[in-house]
């Protein structure tokens, strides 16, 4: 560790807070119970988070934050690329100051990595811990906590950080709040939606953790025709080719894709009377909205206790599972195969549902 003060002064009461956690989404709101639980141990404490652009949508409206910061990652990235260093520096400086002008007491960096060590780092903080620190960010903390546990419960390794702060949440609830103009925006987006209505978040980011085209289809006409829900389809810019290959296969579905901003996403899943999708984020922000949710995993497992019995994970293990990013399958992703549309449904029929 670099030289540190004793971290037994982290039993004193902080002034200023910074939560770090840059991305990705499904990492942010499942590191969102920090901010409840570090409110009402510290209610009179200035609690500020610093995220990457794009992801602010899901944490600035929330009361019990006092202010957001944003790193903008992907404008700065143009501007390199672009060749205008003078404003890139003067934008790097600028943020820098202005973490360093917090005078944070605690600075915890959640998500371990030497890009968020660094800002931890370059904030100043005097006591900063970090959540399983590796890639050399473990030498810009005074602490690190172990990020791995046998507890399958969903956000536990953000739960395990709070104790070794030494707080004893009763609850560790996620905590997103959708703002005024996001709820306004859901609802014209939903205009004619027959209500009820059902979410599905076919989407992620690696193949291995996708069902398949044909069964989303399927179960979304089912959905529509045996269970009397409309279906509607969210998702990123990047996701469309897919949402309008399923959509064709199942006429009627809602396709919003590509349509909706983080908030606004947060609105809709709100109002839904049921989500179902993959391991991502728009389905962990299903359980942080208190919507029953059904989580299709295969090659990962990232939590199978999901805290709350209003939301299910279906899984099968298997001898290679979980393969996260090196599937030994050759493309057959066996483990999301196993999940079919009747199982599907047998599994919404024991989530206790809004109107059930």
């Amino acid at each position: 560790m670099c030289c540190a003060p004793s971290v037994n002064r982290l039993n004193d009461s902080p002034h200023n807070i910074l939560i770090i956690r840059l991305s990705a989404i499904g990492d942010v709101i499942l590191a969102s119970p920090l901010i409840p639980v570090l409110r009402a141990a510290y209610p009179r404490a200035r609690l500020v988070w610093l995220t990457e652009e794009g992801n602010e949508e899901l944490l600035q409206s929330n009361p019990r934050l006092d202010r957001v910061m944003v790193w903008p990652r992907r404008r700065w990235g143009a501007l390199w690329r672009e060749g205008r260093y003078r404003q890139w520096v003067n934008e790097f400086r600028a943020l820098a100051g202005e973490l360093r002008g917090e005078r944070f007491d605690w600075v915890l960096d959640t998500q371990g990595l030497l890009k968020s060590g660094a800002w931890a780092w370059l904030s100043g903080g005097k006591h900063r811990v970090g959540l399983g620190s590796r890639e050399g960010s473990r030498w810009l903390m005074h602490r690190v906590v172990d990020r791995h546990s046998e507890n399958d419960r969903i956000g536990i390794e953000y739960f395990n950080l709070a104790l070794s702060l030494g707080l004893e949440p009763a609850r560790f609830d996620m905590d997103i709040v959708p703002s005024g103009q996001d709820l306004q925006a859901a609802e014209k987006l939903l205009a004619g939606v027959a209500r009820p209505f059902a979410v599905i978040c076919p989407f992620t980011t690696r193949p291995q953790k996708h069902w398949f085209d044909e069964r989303w289809a399927e179960l979304a006409r089912r959905l529509m025709t045996e269970r009397g829900l409309a279906v509607v389809m969210l998702g990123g810019p990047t996701d469309l080719v897919r949402a309008e290959a399923i959509a064709a296969l199942a006429p009627g579905i809602l396709v919003l894709v590509g349509r909706t901003r983080l908030g606004q996403c947060a609105a809709i899943i709100e109002q839904a009377e049921l989500l179902i999708g993959v391991d991502t984020g728009l389905t962990h922000l299903g359980i942080a909205m208190k919507t029953p949710t059904l989580a299709l995993f295969g090659s990962t497992k990232p939590y199978l206790n999901t805290g709350t019995p209003n939301a299910k994970v279906l899984y099968e293990a298997m001898a290679c599972s979980p393969c996260q990013r090196n599937p030994t399958c050759a493309g057959e992703f066996t483990c999301m195969r196993r999940h079919t549309p009747e199982s599907v449904l047998a599994a919404v029929d024991t989530l206790p549902g809004k109107n059930r």
